[in-house]
């Protein structure tokens, strides 16, 4: 299941972010790829700083706060994110995200944008499934959710600069169908009014979500 899910920083917390962005070093993005990745990957990341922890630390609160990246993730543990740089000429080729990192099973990435589609040429994420390739350049505060296990890329950027956090987390749940289950489930019980017979409706959506979650969660 891929998900876009809107605003999960506003404005001023993605113009904060930005700013401080500017005065921060970045290095070469090879150096956190695998070694298959580290041949198609052409892009900068910032390098270790008290910045760059506080920026991810912002970063992490915002995400395991919002209720719909909860619902579908259902979040046991994130890597330390990336604050990643595409320039002009810079790219990412086809790949997948390694299995574990930072001592964790990766089963969902995600990418946060940080700058307005506008504000640069190119550098969509486009992410490949069974049956076609999806592009996806959203707006800044929003963030792309998908499986950990699909193919991916980063068209090259023509003019600008595409500026984004990118992460990776383990799920309590580890199956994505399952995961998938819950979710729906979520949304049903989240979908139902205040009458008596929607209220006993909702007991026994939530009793099946809490069955499920003990069954599978690892």
């Amino acid at each position: 299941m891929m998900l876009v899910i809107a605003d999960i920083l506003s404005k001023a917390e993605v113009a904060a972010i930005c700013a401080v962005a500017e005065g921060m070093a970045f290095g070469d993005g090879k150096s956190t790829a695998g070694a298959i990745a580290r041949r198609v990957k052409a892009n900068d990341q910032a390098l270790p700083s008290a910045d760059l922890e506080a920026i991810r630390g912002k970063v992490s609160t915002a995400l395991l706060a919002h209720p719909v990246l909860v619902s579908a993730a259902r979040p046991r543990a994130l890597t330390p994110q990336i604050l990643s740089r595409y320039q002009r000429g810079q790219s990412y080729g086809l790949h997948v995200d390694d299995a574990l990192m930072s001592g964790i099973r990766a089963d969902l990435s995600y990418t946060l944008f940080l700058g307005d589609p506008e504000s640069y040429a190119g550098g969509a994420l486009v992410i490949a499934d069974s049956a076609e390739e999806r592009a996806f350049k959203l707006k800044a505060g929003d963030l792309i959710l998908y499986p950990s296990t699909t193919l991916h890329r980063v068209e090259p950027v023509t003019d600008g600069t595409r500026l984004a956090m990118v992460g990776w987390l383990q799920s309590w749940v580890k199956a994505a169908d399952e995961r998938e289950i819950l979710f729906d489930l979520d949304r049903a019980i989240a979908s139902l009014g205040a009458a008596e017979d929607e209220r006993a409706l909702g007991a026994l959506l939530g009793k099946t979500r809490s069955n499920l979650i003990r069954k599978w969660a690892d």
